[in-house]
Parts: structure tokens; C-alpha cells; sequence
């Protein structure tokens, strides 16, 4: 027999319970086709020496915004180590502005004002970007301000006389606009920015699959395509082909479309009316490399951003307890509707308080019409009750929360709850031990993606400071790593072709410094990628031999 490619001389973790460990893999057509003794007597085109490096399935993040992940690659990054200030903020965005044609607009994104101690104005953006129309995005992407220019090109000539949507909010200092929007009112100025021309969201991709083959990332779930809020236009769609077609797109990706791209199709017979994207098309169409996954709903804001429905004030703002982005009927509406069509939904919920609206709505769809193995998915579960968890757990849901979270922003969630209740905090341990498959995620590039310093945070749970954030609900080295292969394909009926290495799979994988089971947890981040392999093809490779060979 001749196959294609045999990877020998490896430390193979295969996460598959028949055959946990190997020390060479046979792959053919982009599949496994054996192991060690099962690879007697065979050839194979290429046959690669591995030195005895570590191997494990290719990483999964279950919720990675990828196409805003490439597309901020050009834009301007106000990330904490670029701007650890305000000051060195705004002289980040005069620079920038200093750099751009005239008219040009300045996007710039991921400040914090958790730790730059304040939102940017309005009026310093003004005077500093010389007459460019501003706008910065949140880490969170929950909020946005915008400079007068840049509410003037979106149609609003008095910033200080506009009222914020419903959902949404902007702030006042003294009855002026500061340029904060809030949640829906992001769109009072972002709807000028959309849709995105089609090639440059076709670069995005590009660039976002370099990033994710660096980083060992092999597959993704998009979180919001095709609406408003989430999205980059009507034909996000589209896009991904396109690069799927220029082999630019090098990365499996399942597409989630957003809630406001999901519509009305009539009657359907049987007492169903219609509710989805055009021609009945719901969760599950596509191939191995893109996929229409869940619909997704958003039902709250930002924990970091105090918009996130709590069930009782944050405790550095009292009197604000957050809000919903849609009314509880119109959620409620939203889940009903979906299930009812066949749909998986995978609903943002950060909020105690908005947890409790979402978990009333898939208890009622599964009593209206029950069925099986749904697997509708809760975005972030935030702060969650035991009460909460052991709803989810008795309603086959999967919750998806982010491990990367609890550093990045864990000092903020510190400030927001208070000691006592952020050790609800991004809770994963309750749900593993009742049994629940967790998927494993960043939500980059609200935080940076790179699944190595993702799986430390599950494991070792502190905040930038140090400060342990619910050390109870840590995860096991092995836990975490299942989350990011197992249980990420689970999240979206995909585990029947990835996340183990086994007979019939996918040849997904990644090569490793050191093998993340055996090093101490508090040295899992100092991990690198060495190679990572997506569908039999090595697409990255730091020391330049195993692309070759593979794509020869």
C-alpha cells in the first residue's frame, strides 16, 4: 500500500481513548490512515522524522472572531502594551491620523480602560486627528467612541442632541456627548463603515489564516457574520469563499450567522413558518473546510464594560446592573423560532441576569418541541450561579466560556463583581465534572487568540496581577487540552471528523516545543509551535523543511 505522507519519530497524544499515544501517523488524502505497527509493509510518497518532537490534534477555538482577527491586523492596535496609557493613546492616534490622507478615517481598536484608567473623548480625538473622522474600538467590541467628524459622516451633524437605540447607550458629561456608544448605539456611526469591500475582507482572511497556522490553530467557529452588530456586510458569505477558492483561507472555519441576517421565509407546511437565511439553509450546510454553523444571538453587552444584565448592581457601580440588547420577548422570540427551524443557537450570555432570560427560552423550546441532540450553546456564561450550571448541565447545553479571559481581563472582573462573586466567574471545572464536553476559546481579538497561553489560563486561573479568580473551577493540563481539540469539534457536530487523532480523521495537528500533559501548568504558556498540519499539508513550519516536503 502507498499513502502520502508518514510522520515518524514523534511523541503522538492522540486523544483518542483506543489508542492514546503513537510514535508515527500515516495520512492519506488529508486523513489518518494508521499507526505505528498498522504502517508495516506500507510506503509513503513522504516520510518525515519529527525528532521526537510532541504531537497533539490541531487546536479548535470555538469562538474566534476570524475575519476581525485579520482585518485589525491593519488597523490601529490600542492594545494595553501599544497604549498603556490614555496619553500614550491619544498620541498613538494623532500619530496615525498624522499618517492617513487627508478625510482618511481612523480606526483603531482593543483599548481598555479598565487599565488606562478612561474611555477616549470626544473632543482631545477632535483636536488631535486633524479633521479625519475617529473611531476606537473596545477590547470588548461592546462600545465604541466616535469623534465629531466621524458622527457627521454617519449622517448626525449634533452628537449632543442624538438619542442612543434601544439596547444601547451614549454617554453624557454634563449633558455633551463624551463619543462612548454603547452596545446597539455602536451603529449610529459603524453603519458608514459597512459593508466592507470584498477584497479587503478577502486579505483579512489571508491574513487571519497565517495567524491561526502559526499559533497551531486548525479550525474555528466565526461568531457573527451578515448582521449589524456582528458582521462585515450581507455577503461575509461569500468572501469566505472566495478565499476558500484562492487557497487563501487555510483554516476550517464554521460560519455563524447573526441574528439580524435571519428572517422571515413564509409557511413552510406541517404549521412551520419559515425563519432562516434564503432557501431554507440552517446549521450544518457546507464541507470540511466552511460550514454554516449556529445563528447567533446576543442578549446582553461586556462584563469589563458594565453592560452585561447582572442579576444586582456591579460593585463599583452602584445603580448599574447592566442591560439586555433586545427585550426578553424578542430573545425569547429569537430561540423559539430558531429551534423550531431545525437551527443550532448559540446565544451570548455574560450576565447572571441575562442567563436566567436565555435559559427560560431553551427550556421552553425543548418542552414545545423536543430534540435530540440540539446542543444549543451559551456564548461565555459569564457569571453563573450552581443553580445556573446545573440548569445547563440538566438541558444538554454547551457552554462556551473563555479560560484567556481570567488573565486578561480577571483584574477588571475583580473590580466589577467584587471579591465573592468573580469566583463565579468564566466557571469551566463545574461544568467538566458533570460531565459537560467544554469547548475550548479565546473570543480574540477581545484578548489575544494563541491557544498555548489560553489552555495555561484554564489550568492555572489568575489575573494579569496574580490574583487566583476561582482557582476551584481550574481545569487539569489534559482537560483543558481535550476542550480545545474534543470539545470545540463537539460544540458544533464535528466531532465525528476532528478533534483526536484516529483512523478516518481529519490529519490535523500541531508539533510542539514540549508536550503540554508533561510540563509543569504554570510553564504551559513558555510552549511554541513548531509545525502545524492541516488536512495531510504542513502550512506552517518554523524551521522551513515540513511545508516543503508536504506541499510538494
Amino acid at each position: 500500500m502507498r499513502i502520502d505522507t508518514i510522520l515518524s519519530n514523534a511523541r503522538i497524544t492522540t486523544l483518542d481513548p483506543e489508542r492514546p499515544t503513537a510514535n508515527r501517523v500515516g495520512i492519506l488524502g488529508g486523513r489518518v490512515v494508521g499507526f505505528d505497527e498498522e504502517l508495516h509493509g506500507v510506503v509513503a510518497d513522504e516520510q518525515l522524522d519529527l525528532g521526537g518532537a510532541p504531537v497533539v490534534p490541531g487546536f479548535n477555538d470555538a469562538h474566534l472572531h476570524f475575519s476581525m482577527l485579520g482585518k485589525e491586523q491593519v488597523q490601529l492596535d490600542l492594545a494595553f502594551e501599544q497604549a498603556p496609557t490614555l496619553d500614550a493613546l491619544y498620541a498613538r492616534v494623532e500619530a496615525w491620523a498624522a499618517a492617513k490622507p487627508e478625510g482618511a478615517w481612523v480606526i483603531g481598536n482593543g483599548y481598555d480602560q479598565n487599565k488606562i484608567g478612561a474611555h477616549p473623548d470626544r473632543a482631545v480625538l477632535d483636536r488631535i486627528a486633524g479633521g479625519r473622522p475617529v473611531y476606537l474600538v473596545h477590547n470588548s467590541n461592546h462600545m465604541a467612541v466616535a469623534n465629531t467628524e466621524a458622527f457627521r459622516r454617519a449622517g448626525h451633524a449634533d452628537p449632543d442632541a442624538l438619542e442612543a437605540p434601544a439596547g444601547g447607550s451614549m454617554v453624557r458629561e454634563g449633558g455633551r456627548a463624551t463619543g462612548l456608544l454603547q452596545e446597539q448605539a455602536m451603529q449610529l456611526v459603524n453603519h458608514v463603515l459597512k459593508p466592507v469591500p470584498q477584497e479587503e475582507l478577502v486579505a483579512a482572511l489571508a491574513a487571519a489564516s497565517e495567524w491561526a497556522l502559526r499559533n497551531g490553530v486548525t479550525s474555528v467557529t466565526e461568531p457573527g457574520i451578515g448582521g449589524t452588530l456582528i458582521g462585515h456586510g450581507p455577503a461575509d458569505v461569500r468572501a469566505f469563499q472566495l478565499a476558500r477558492e484562492r487557497g487563501l483561507l487555510r483554516t476550517r472555519v464554521t460560519l455563524m450567522p447573526y441574528i439580524d441576517a435571519i428572517h422571515d421565509l413564509g409557511p413552510l407546511g406541517d404549521g412551520v413558518d419559515g425563519w432562516g437565511v434564503d432557501l431554507g439553509i440552517r446549521s450544518g450546510l457546507g464541507d470540511e473546510w466552511l460550514r454554516i454553523g449556529p445563528i447567533k444571538v446576543v442578549s446582553d453587552g461586556s462584563l469589563i464594560g458594565r453592560t452585561a444584565a447582572m442579576c444586582c448592581d456591579y460593585a463599583d457601580t452602584p445603580g448599574n446592573a447592566g442591560y439586555l440588547q433586545w427585550q426578553a420577548e424578542e430573545i425569547r422570540r429569537f430561540i423559539l423560532r430558531g429551534h423550531e427551524n431545525g437551527w443550532q443557537l448559540a446565544t451570548h450570555a455574560i450576565g447572571d441576569g441575562a442567563l436566567d432570560v436565555v435559559l427560560d427560552a431553551y427550556e421552553e423550546a425543548q418542552r414545545r418541541m423536543p430534540r435530540a441532540d440540539a446542543r444549543h450553546r451559551i456564548e461565555h456564561v459569564g457569571v453563573a450561579s450552581d443553580e445556573q450550571v446545573r440548569r445547563i448541565v440538566a438541558g444538554g447545553l454547551v457552554p462556551v466560556p473563555q479560560g484567556r479571559f481570567v488573565s486578561a481581563l480577571g483584574d477588571g472582573f475583580l473590580a466589577a463583581l467584587g471579591e465573592e462573586r468573580a469566583q463565579l466567574a468564566y466557571r469551566m471545572r463545574s461544568f467538566v465534572d458533570a460531565g459537560v464536553e467544554l469547548p475550548g476559546s479565546t473570543d480574540a481579538p477581545v484578548v489575544p487568540g494563541e491557544p498555548l497561553i489560553s489552555l495555561h489560563d484554564m489550568v492555572n486561573r489568575r489575573s494579569a496581577s496574580g490574583a487566583p479568580i476561582g482557582l476551584h473551577e481550574a481545569l487539569t493540563p489534559a482537560q483543558a487540552l481535550r476542550a480545545y481539540t474534543i470539545g470545540s469539534a463537539y460544540a458544533v457536530h464535528e466531532e465525528a471528523r476532528k478533534g483526536a487523532l484516529s483512523r478516518g480523521k481529519l490529519a490535523d495537528l500541531v508539533v510542539l516545543s514540549d508536550d503540554p500533559l508533561r510540563v509543569a501548568p504554570e510553564r504551559i504558556r513558555e510552549l511554541e509551535v513548531g509545525a502545524t498540519m492541516v488536512g495531510g499539508v504542513f502550512g506552517f513550519d518554523a524551521a522551513g523543511e515540513l511545508a516543503r516536503a508536504t506541499a510538494a
